[in-house]
């Protein structure tokens, strides 16, 4: 039923939907699910190309008995801030990694930035982030050195002479433009081999309206990241306001 967990019977269903290359939320209606536990199920069980409906649900009893006393410890030495439910702020962390691994970002980058995303302070240190999410620290320095490289976390040295790792409304505008310069890039060798293959032949017409397709993406994406950078530093009046403040 809705809100429980998935039956193996629902998983088959998933890959059968897999199979026949429907769309997660074509998926979900099928079986009166949200898109999300689709989509957090499939990633979370090798992806669309790999699924398999009995390993998923072994694995998934595996998880389930292996997550009980741990979460029972973790409730006891790890209380949460602000009142916040344990639970749904695990659930929900859960399903934030599953979004961004579907954006592109492997499972353990995707893990840390969550994890930067969901802490108050926006920063943690890398022994911070290996002990939370309980792997090593060459994990943790393997995912960084990555995230670091798209511009999604910057890196600062604390009081201690610690490096942190920071997350804050800028980087998102950074990143943004970092995309449009990567398509510049793009608009660039397409456009070199238009003068190499013969500005005339059907390959060079192709890589001209790619190199013209992204420019025009490119600029856009500029222009509107330029226009919408106060938005990252306003503050709403309340959760779903619609109404910013300037921080």
């Amino acid at each position: 039923m809705p809100g429980g967990r998935l039956t193996q019977q629902e998983r088959q269903q998933i890959a059968l939907g897999l199979a026949d290359s429907l769309p997660y939320a074509e998926i979900a209606r099928r079986l009166d699910r949200p898109t999300s536990t689709i989509t957090r199920e499939v990633m979370r069980n090798g992806g669309p190309n790999a699924y398999r409906a009995d390993l998923a649900h072994r694995a998934t009893e595996r998880r389930a008995h292996r997550r009980r006393p741990v979460s029972a410890r973790g409730a006891e030495t790890v209380p949460q801030p602000h009142g916040r439910d344990a639970e749904a702020v695990a659930e929900y962390e859960e399903s934030f990694t599953t979004v961004l691994m579907a954006s592109g970002l492997n499972k353990m980058s995707a893990r840390v930035l969550t994890c930067l995303f969901t802490t108050d302070a926006g920063s943690l240190t890398a022994s911070q982030l290996a002990q939370r999410l309980q792997v090593s620290p060459a994990s943790i320095s393997k995912a960084i050195a990555f995230l670091e490289s798209q511009s999604l976390v910057r890196r600062e040295r604390d009081e201690g002479r610690r490096d942190r790792y920071v997350v804050d409304d800028e980087l998102f505008y950074q990143a943004t433009i970092a995309s449009a310069r990567a398509n510049d890039q793009l608009v660039e060798t397409a456009r070199r081999g238009v003068a190499i293959l013969g500005s005339h032949t059907p390959a060079a017409a192709r890589l001209e309206n790619i190199a013209r397709f992204l420019d025009f993406i490119s600029e856009s994406i500029t222009r509107a990241a330029e226009q919408a950078r106060d938005v990252l530093h306003t503050r709403p009046d309340a959760p779903g306001s619609g109404t910013p403040q300037r921080g």
